[in-house]
């Protein structure tokens, strides 16, 4: 495959991180280098939030649609009153030396290609959520992560919220006693549709958006970023409402569980044998269901002794009432506290240490997103060993661990 910058345009020198006698790493007192990659919707505050700090110098902007990109590129001028190289492909910007971490803001099917190979080219990455399109991506990116060292923050960013901190502390301490059962609200996308082909744009790479995902005619509908829609509706591009908002909810329910080197046992999907609501269930019974009463808030988890809802605003609800503002007790377990989800994946880049949500906890929380789309698209449960992480007693089902990929754009290793 051939493989081009679009407009490397003019730009002050950047030293690389080994010219300044840092070795393979940043150093802890040094800016960070970044490159910023995918301009759709997500990655406004992206750039807004690494431009606006000293320690971070954004040297590298990369997006197939040159409208997106000339955005971009005047935004950051506007701030840093010079020029940012841009690309249209990501492959020149993990070949400069100088870049130490990118973002990664691209739609769900193109995470684990980028991500592996800025990894693999030394680069730390911060990847939007879902981590992964499929359950092989992350075995893989998780593999590749543990050879080559790197630090890999995946944007669960309710982790680094207190009132979901507070939650979770609640009930992996057992103030409302063996939880039962848990409620996710995830809400849901309109059906996918097979929309009429329209001219391809000449501002954008349609085949490098579509990379690995099968070929389908171009229309406007299909790639919008629209949180209500576009490609997050489609099955080709991610897991619908299962990756979308279940990346959040069900990475905190995890956490609140203890079980963020685990998972579940069994998926249901709604409608299976006159089921009311899709769940999944964990190996000791907790039941987690997708759109049950969640009484006003994102997450429910409901234990024999009361009830813990959360939602973002800093919503926190308790029964009793009295537990909402419970000081833990000494010798009670402490979740890892971050209050910015951005600042804790800079601050590992220093540290060497691993953040809130690496790419370990991205991965099985992914995995969760993708066996709940899986029974839902097969229309029947689907088992799961998590220490093997492996289907069981569905041949088909299993197949679907992985996806074809649309030649050249085969998974790197």
């Amino acid at each position: 495959m051939t493989v081009k910058a679009s407009a490397a345009i003019s730009a002050p020198l950047v030293l690389p991180a080994s010219v300044l006698g840092l070795g393979k790493h940043t150093g802890p007192n040094s800016r960070i280098n970044m490159g910023l990659i995918g301009h759709g919707k997500i990655m406004v505050g992206h750039r807004k939030y690494h431009l606006g700090r000293d320690s971070v110098e954004v040297v590298a902007l990369c997006e197939v649609d040159s409208r997106k990109l000339d955005i971009a590129r005047t935004e950051v001028k506007e701030v840093n009153g010079r020029a940012c190289p841009t690309y249209e492909y990501y492959e020149e910007v993990m070949t400069r030396p100088d870049i130490d971490a990118v973002v990664v803001g691209t739609p769900d099917h193109w995470h684990a290609q980028i991500s592996i190979e800025a990894m693999k080219n030394g680069k730390d990455v911060y990847v939007e959520k879902p981590m992964t399109l499929t359950i092989e991506e992350g075995k893989v990116m998780r593999a590749t992560a543990e050879r080559y060292g790197n630090i890999l923050q995946v944007g669960s960013q309710q982790r680094s919220n207190g009132a979901f901190r507070k939650a979770a502390e609640l009930v992996l301490n057992g103030y409302i006693g063996k939880v039962h059962t848990i409620a996710a609200r995830l809400g849901k996308f309109p059906e996918p549709t097979q929309y009429k082909a329209e001219p391809i744009p000449p501002e954008l790479n349609y085949d490098r958006w579509l990379g690995p995902a099968p070929w389908e005619p171009y229309n406007l509908e299909r790639i919008k970023g629209d949180y209500g829609g576009g490609w997050r509706r489609f099955w080709d591009y991610g897991s619908r409402k299962n990756g979308d908002w279940g990346a959040h909810h069900y990475d905190i329910i995890q956490w609140a569980l203890g079980r963020d080197e685990s998972g579940p046992v069994e998926f249901v999907p709604k409608g299976y044998k006159g089921e009311e609501y899709q769940y999944y269930v964990y190996d000791d019974g907790t039941k987690i269901i997708r759109g049950y009463e969640g009484k006003g808030h994102m997450i429910r988890f409901i234990g024999e002794e009361g009830e813990v809802r959360v939602s973002r605003g800093d919503k926190l609800d308790t029964d009793p009432v009295s537990l909402k503002n419970v000081v833990l007790r000494p010798s009670d377990t402490r979740l890892y506290e971050s209050n910015d989800h951005r600042a804790d994946w800079l601050n590992a880049i220093r540290s060497r240490k691993q953040p809130i949500c690496h790419v370990g906890i991205g991965h099985r929380t992914a995995t969760i997103c993708h066996l709940s789309g899986i029974s839902e698209r097969l229309n029947r449960p689907v088992l799961w060993d998590p220490i093997k992480e492996t289907i069981l007693e569905d041949a088909e089902a299993a197949k679907w661990i992985s996806r074809p990929r649309r030649a050249p754009y085969g998974l790197l290793g």
